[in-house]
């Protein structure tokens, strides 16, 4: 895999640094594909990640948000002893699986169904954020800021 160096666009630029992080995170291998997962867009604001969790019930999942990182954990205990397999297609093994959020990405909830960890997501712009009109005032007096919401 190829390896980046970001130092040039640190030198010159301010206030990127969470953009560059991300990158170099990205750039690291994330080992093995497991558990395979599905990140699916809903629609325009509204986005799920499935992860294929066979053979874990609830209490062996634990999903955690911690800024931007949301992290889906399971741990499975080792109760193999005394079993013998002729062949042993099914992953049980503990895991861990990371995803980077965008910024005002919620987790609206989740639920377990049929093997499948399926999280709902939700991008909640905030007000202050969302794009606003300005007025144009042809009297060359003050300019007034609208909401959207105002604006007609």
């Amino acid at each position: 895999m190829r390896s980046y160096d970001l130092a040039p666009l640190y030198r010159t630029t301010v206030g990127f640094d969470r953009m560059f992080d991300l990158l170099d995170g990205l750039s690291k291998s994330e080992g093995a594909g497991y558990p395979p997962y599905n990140i699916e867009r809903v629609d325009d604001d509204r986005y799920q990640i499935t992860v294929a969790v066979a053979g874990f019930a609830e209490r062996d999942l634990e999903i955690e948000l911690h800024e931007n990182t949301l992290k889906v954990t399971g741990h499975r205990p080792e109760t193999d002893e005394g079993r013998t397999f002729l062949h042993q297609g099914i992953a049980g093994r503990s895991f861990e699986r990371r995803f980077q959020l965008a910024d005002h990405v919620k987790i609206e909830g989740a639920s377990l169904v049929n093997g499948l960890l399926n999280i709902e997501l939700r991008r909640e712009i905030p007000e202050a954020k969302k794009p606003r009109k300005i007025e144009i005032n042809a009297n060359g007096g003050k300019v007034e800021v609208l909401k959207a919401s105002n604006a007609a």
